[in-house]
């Protein structure tokens, strides 16, 4: 569901800033084609010998967390068909930390900074316009998986954007971490990523509730003929 998720972004991103070029005829030099956002490590940057990640739209996924207010959701549901009780884990819901960066060209000249600047800008816009995502509000991204994906999955994709500002101090931490010289970036916190394995335990509904009721009838009977 993480990769769904990261891929459905991408793809939805792209569309845009494509969409936004052509129809403001923006300069050549700025022009970018579907495969400049892409996903990857910012933290392959500095070794990227053949160029491929410089002049492009890179997201990366730096960090996983669980959505803990989600955790207390029942573990059984009743299959209709066999009358029986299935029993399975509840899902795991997951916030994806996403970095996107805008890379530089070589050599980084004052243009090639505002055009990273300008690059940042559409994807601020971007997620400011949408703020939910879904195959049901989005279903022009569906040709971006590839056949055999798992239907019922990109149907449960909704995905909730919002932006994450980083202090100085942990803007720090980071691109120490990544290993690389900063560039124009800007994170979001994307909420609501579903994880569920594909397993259950079937077991018999409860037809008859039996128990021994003489240690409680007991001692009402003693007090009374007492």
């Amino acid at each position: 569901m993480i990769s769904e998720a990261l891929v459905f972004l991408q793809q939805e991103l792209s569309r845009y800033i494509l969409e936004h070029q052509n129809s403001t005829g923006g300069p050549s030099q700025d022009d970018l084609n579907s495969g400049d956002i892409m996903l990857g490590n910012i933290s392959s940057l500095e070794n990227d010998q053949d160029g491929r990640l410089r002049n492009r739209v890179i997201i990366s996924l730096v960090n996983v967390e669980e959505e803990s207010t989600l955790k207390n959701n029942k573990h059984y549901v009743k299959n209709s068909i066999t009358n029986s009780i299935e029993y399975f884990q509840p899902p795991i819901y997951l916030n994806l930390y996403l970095l996107f960066c805008a890379t530089l060209v070589d050599p980084p000249t004052s243009d090639n900074y505002e055009r990273a600047l300008h690059r940042l800008s559409l994807i601020i816009e971007f997620f400011q316009a949408k703020k939910s995502f879904s195959i049901q509000n989005s279903p022009q991204s569906l040709g971006a998986f590839p056949a055999g994906t798992d239907e019922a999955i990109l149907e449960e994709l909704r995905l909730l954007p919002e932006l994450y500002t980083l202090t100085f101090e942990q803007i720090n931490h980071l691109w120490g971490s990544l290993g690389g010289k900063q560039v124009p970036f800007v994170m979001y916190k994307v909420r609501l990523v579903k994880v569920q394995a594909r397993y259950t335990l079937d077991a018999p509904s409860v037809e008859e509730i039996q128990g021994d009721t003489r240690e409680l009838v007991a001692p009402q009977i003693e007090a009374a003929t007492s």
